[in-house]
């Protein structure tokens, strides 16, 4: 059973409370964590304790469980020319050398482009479908 220290492998479909699927790794290789180890989100990890191999759960995370709401002060405006003119497009990721996460072009404007700091997934109430395919 799902303990603390116990390596789990899982598989799951992640999708969105409108039902689309965000990613799925069904079919492909488990996912793998280390239990008690905050190396998923909390309330998910929580929400696995006691399962055994071959179990599955449907697991519902509002978003202050997941990523969060969305942070009005993750938007930053920047000059236009300091994106590429490919990239002057609302909704197109950009990553940024020294910065881990995601930056989404929130909002194109004559001058200046809106940048979106937030996770993609703040906001959302998220659902995980997962099957537990080992523990060691």
């Amino acid at each position: 059973m799902i303990e603390t220290g116990k390596t789990v492998g899982f598989e799951y479909t992640l999708s969105l409370s409108d039902g689309t699927v965000v990613e799925s790794n069904v079919g492909g290789d488990a996912f793998s964590y280390v239990h008690g180890e905050r190396q998923i989100l909390p309330a998910l990890e929580e929400a696995l304790v006691g399962l055994a191999v071959d179990d599955t759960k449907q697991v519902t995370l509002e978003p202050d469980d997941a990523y969060g709401e969305v942070n009005p002060e993750a938007f930053q405006e920047v000059p236009i020319a300091q994106i590429p003119e490919d990239a002057r497009v609302a909704g197109t990721i950009l990553g940024a050398e020294g910065y881990d996460g995601p930056i989404r072009v929130h909002e194109v404007r004559d001058d200046t482009i809106v940048l979106d700091f937030n996770s993609l997934l703040a906001g959302k109430t998220l659902t995980f479908d997962i099957r537990i395919i080992s523990l060691d």
